[in-house]
């Protein structure tokens, strides 16, 4: 378990609990946590230990042996995959397109002389369902309304290990003597990142189903108008869930589509149009616009487009225009280390930044103006562009994930189009924090600050 961190739900879990039947022979479920992973931080090691703890509960109680391991010095587990699998018949991991799993899955592929296999759980479409890389929204959606009915009815099993073989597997005490399995009860000795402080949100799956129900039950029917109001939490608060994969875009769409009373029928076609294609209501639409196609186009590009990360990846014009408008005066300039401080003077962009700080999250619509302000007030786009991905990737519990990147390299003009021509945005899309205050319901202007400390609450895309 690399990128699905859960125990059903679970495309690979299915896959291999189905050669577990076909070949008789038991399970093992290996889930390990790295230590020198970037970014690696009390925040993000305990949203993952989190889960760890709730798999170790769901296995054992399910007869499977499990066997958790979290690094205690760089490259510490180094060799462990290929130990275990000395005598597997075939090894299942997660094909996920982003961040640090693919090296580290060919470089464990290089070291297993039995068939591995990935499994693509990130969403509902396939990634590889098609080899185009989509510049749009619009794009995507049109693609999605045309090919998705016939990928919509797979789903992953709720209970993934009926009738596995539950025989215990007898892990070799030379493996286990150097390896030592388990979940570390404090992480003040582990070789991370202990100033970013982990949050108030509890990781794992029965956080994520929790916050799921919580969403269905109190926020859905707000979302298409509420989502917008940084002062009430009408967003869903799943992104970090989903990055961790501690619950599946399957059991959110299911949940979602539960309570909306669909009956399962998509048309064969669409427009592309955000709205009417499911036959929902508006705010379930709004929301599946967010689960499904602004989040799964951006696996879309982690899958298709080499250096998706990279400042080359934008578009052409933006790039062009961006570059045109480098040398124009900036109102204001600050230094990473001012941004990550929150010591500008925009109480609107402060306000975002603390609740990074704090709780690991900033409201969608913040957000959009967060990312704005520092290609706003920074000496270059890539200079700026380099600030937003380390700040979001230390910070954020939904960082280092395709959908992070998309709202990064939105605000540089990917996925978007060109504007009227201004200062430093040349033809980028500009944004205000007077008009960001009205739309999202703060309160700003001449003496006046934004509301409080705390009182924004939020989270990311879905």
């Amino acid at each position: 378990m690399t990128a699905a961190r859960r125990a059903s739900w679970n495309f690979a879990l299915d896959a291999a609990a189905a050669w577990a039947r076909e070949l008789r022979k038991p399970l093992l479920v290996f889930e390990a946590l790295r230590c020198d992973y970037p970014w690696a931080s009390d925040r993000h090691h305990a949203f993952v230990l989190d889960g760890m703890r709730d798999n170790a509960d769901t296995f054992a109680r399910r007869g499977v042996t499990y066997y958790p391991y979290v690094e205690r010095a760089p490259a510490g587990g180094k060799g462990l995959l290929a130990a275990l699998a000395e005598n597997a018949a075939v090894v299942i991991g997660d094909d996920y397109p982003a961040f640090v799993i693919p090296a580290q899955t060919a470089a464990a592929a290089r070291q297993l002389d039995v068939k591995l296999e990935l499994i693509d759980g990130n969403g509902l479409l396939p990634m590889h369902a098609t080899t185009q890389v989509f510049a749009s929204a619009y794009a995507f959606r049109r693609y999605l309304q045309k090919t998705l009915a016939s990928h919509a009815s797979a789903t992953p099993a709720r209970d993934a290990l009926r009738n596995v073989p539950s025989a215990p597997i007898c892990i070799p005490s030379r493996i286990r003597n150097r390896w030592k399995p388990g979940i570390p009860s404090t992480l003040a000795r582990l070789p991370i990142d202990h100033a970013v402080a982990p949050t108030r949100h509890e990781g794992g799956t029965r956080a994520g189903r929790a916050r799921l129900a919580a969403f269905v039950r109190s926020s859905l029917s707000h979302y298409a108008d509420g989502r917008r109001d940084a002062t009430r939490e009408m967003t869903s608060g799943l992104s970090p869930y989903l990055h961790f994969g501690h619950i599946s875009a399957h059991e959110v769409f299911a949940a979602v589509m539960r309570h909306a009373g669909w009956l399962g029928h998509l048309p064969v076609r669409g427009s592309g149009a955000r709205e009417g294609w499911w036959g929902v209501d508006r705010a379930v639409e709004a929301f599946l616009d967010e689960l499904v196609t602004w989040r799964e186009l951006g696996f879309n590009m982690c899958a298709h487009a080499p250096g998706y990360d990279r400042y080359e990846s934008l578009p052409a014009w933006a790039r062009a225009t961006l570059e045109d408008h480098q040398g124009d005066p900036r109102p204001h300039r600050y230094t990473q280390r001012a941004f990550e401080q929150a010591a500008t003077h925009d109480p609107i962009w402060n306000t975002a930044q603390r609740q990074l700080l704090e709780d690991g999250r900033i409201h969608g619509y913040l957000r959009m103006l967060w990312g704005k302000k520092v290609l706003e007030w920074t000496r270059s786009p890539r200079e700026a562009l380099d600030i937003l991905i380390d700040l979001n990737n230390k910070y954020a519990l939904d960082g280092r994930d395709p959908n992070s990147y998309s709202g990064i390299f939105w605000v540089f003009g990917r996925y978007d189009r060109p504007w009227p021509e201004r200062p430093i945005f040349g033809t980028v899309r500009y944004m205000s924090s007077a008009s960001t205050a009205r739309k999202g319901g703060l309160v700003q202007g001449k003496g006046q600050r934004a509301k409080r400390k705390g009182q924004v609450k939020g989270t990311g895309v879905g």
